[in-house]
């Protein structure tokens, strides 16, 4: 098992139980002190942990670092963007968001024809645009080292476009159908999105469901489809009557 899996690991652990000591963590992962210990001082050194004597507790609402994002739920983050994908039609302008879910539509859109993508992931853009796609990028700061962008410039680019279709995820989402950001950071973004956008589509893996986040975005109301790797209570379902739902 690699560093990053087991940073991965144990974060999801501490999901679970909020404080865990390293004897815990060796016998649970069946990895040496030292190895634990040491990954332990990684995550406290990016912010994501408190070290206690003996062992670890997670902070609130903990932003996980970009680096490790593009490997946690990965399998499942690669059928979310490929049902994407095909809602996506020739002759689309649509909006896709930074976050490594979304960024993973551009693998299955490589051959659709005069579309336009927005989009304020630089490797994205990037990518799009050897494939011969009309990619947008907002530009703006960079938010998330070396790829994602926020801030007003990325903000205006935005809202020059009417898209057809809107692309994003976000840290969490509630049993009750409430996106949910550990950050505002990129709040303005999907505000902007979201007010020009005709369809809007909202991509979530299993992991970041009913997770403790500090700040809402907004709700299912404001949904078309959510493509998910889970099922959603019905209630929740009945009360989005005009959101669509599809499980991968």
């Amino acid at each position: 098992m690699y560093q990053k899996e087991r940073i991965d690991n144990i974060l999801s652990i501490l999901k679970e139980n909020g404080y865990v000591t390293v004897k815990y963590l060796t016998e649970a992962l069946h990895y040496s002190n030292a190895t634990i210990n040491r990954d332990l001082n990684i995550m406290a050194g990016r912010k994501l942990i408190v070290r206690s004597y003996g062992g670890a507790e997670l902070l609130e609402s903990v932003s996980v670092p970009l680096e490790f994002r593009y490997h946690k739920a990965k399998l499942a983050k690669r059928r979310i963007s490929k049902l994407a994908a095909d809602m996506i039609c020739d002759g689309d302008t649509v909006f896709i968001d930074g976050t490594t879910t979304s960024e993973g539509i551009g693998d299955f859109i490589t051959d659709k024809k005069d579309i336009t993508v927005i989009t304020n992931n630089m490797a994205l853009a990037a990518h799009l645009s050897e494939y011969g796609i009309k990619a947008v990028c907002t530009g703006g700061n960079v938010i998330e080292a070396p790829y994602m962008l926020d801030g007003n410039d990325a903000v205006h680019t935005i809202l020059r476009y009417n898209t057809d279709k809107m692309f994003f995820s976000s840290g969490g989402v509630s049993d009750s159908g409430v996106i949910k950001s550990g950050t505002l950071s990129y709040s303005q973004i999907y505000d902007a999105a979201l007010k020009n956008a005709d369809k809007v589509y909202y991509l979530i893996d299993k992991s970041k469901y009913n997770i403790h986040l500090k700040y809402n975005l907004t709700d299912f109301s404001k949904i078309d489809t959510v493509i998910c790797d889970f099922d959603f209570p019905e209630e929740t379902v009945k009360k989005y009557g005009n959101t669509k739902f599809y499980k991968v």
